[in-house]
């Protein structure tokens, strides 16, 4: 999958600027604002995988923006409200809010529900599976679990096969470190985890032994890994 963006509404400065940090740590990309009337706007350009919205905000008010919203749009929209009673909750839902979460709130629960919503959100696509890529003299066999580079057999982990498929997979394209935590380590992303850098890195090594240019796997920083 790739890098999923989002769009915070939130016009408390402080916590616009601490959930921006936390999703872009986790793998997405965030575009932030910080009032009503630019946050519908932006929403209605139907870029982003999901919008985080404050209840209360200046200009517009987010249960006002999300009746606007859901005329045009059905992208998944989670609001944020420091009201936690049942009443709030409700209402925010009865105007179309797929999820609700009360201030203050769990940051590991928050990304949870994040991605819960975004993965149902998707939809489910039937496609023939590829088992074969093969670029610039590099071949992945994917029955065979085997990597060849002009022929010539390159030893590979199964995790270290799994995340080079992936970035193939997906060429030109930055795909997200939450992403591939998931498809690659069966596991979230956590804050401090480096274990996929350093499977990268291996990976990039490899490749470069095998005289092909392990350089070609970028990293993208705050966003995730790209294959050029």
């Amino acid at each position: 999958m790739l890098t999923k963006k989002i769009l915070l509404i939130e016009d408390d400065k402080t916590l616009n600027t601490y959930l921006a940090d936390l999703l872009t740590k986790t793998g997405y990309i965030v575009e932030k604002c910080f009032d009503g009337v630019t946050g519908l706007k932006l929403a209605q350009s139907h870029q982003h995988q999901l919008v985080l919205l404050d209840k209360m905000l200046p200009k517009l008010d987010g249960v006002s923006l999300l009746k606007t919203l859901r005329e045009t749009s059905q992208q998944p929209v989670i609001m944020i409200s420091a009201k936690g009673a049942e009443e709030e909750r409700i209402l925010g839902l009865i105007h179309g809010a797929d999820d609700y979460v009360a201030k203050p709130f769990n940051s590991q629960e928050l990304l949870l529900r994040i991605e819960g919503l975004i993965r149902r959100s998707q939809p489910q696509v039937e496609f023939k599976k590829q088992t074969i890529i093969s670029i610039d003299g590099l071949t992945l066999d994917a029955t065979k679990q085997k990597i060849t580079v002009d022929e010539i057999d390159v030893e590979f982990t199964s995790i270290q096969f799994k995340l080079l498929w992936e970035l193939l997979s997906h060429q030109n394209c930055i795909v997200s470190k939450a992403d591939l935590y998931q498809k690659v380590l069966n596991k979230k992303l956590g804050m401090y985890d480096r274990s996929l850098d350093m499977h990268l890195s291996r990976v990039r090594r490899k490749l470069n032994e095998a005289h092909w240019l392990g350089e070609r796997l970028q990293t993208v920083h705050g966003k995730g890994y790209c294959f050029k």
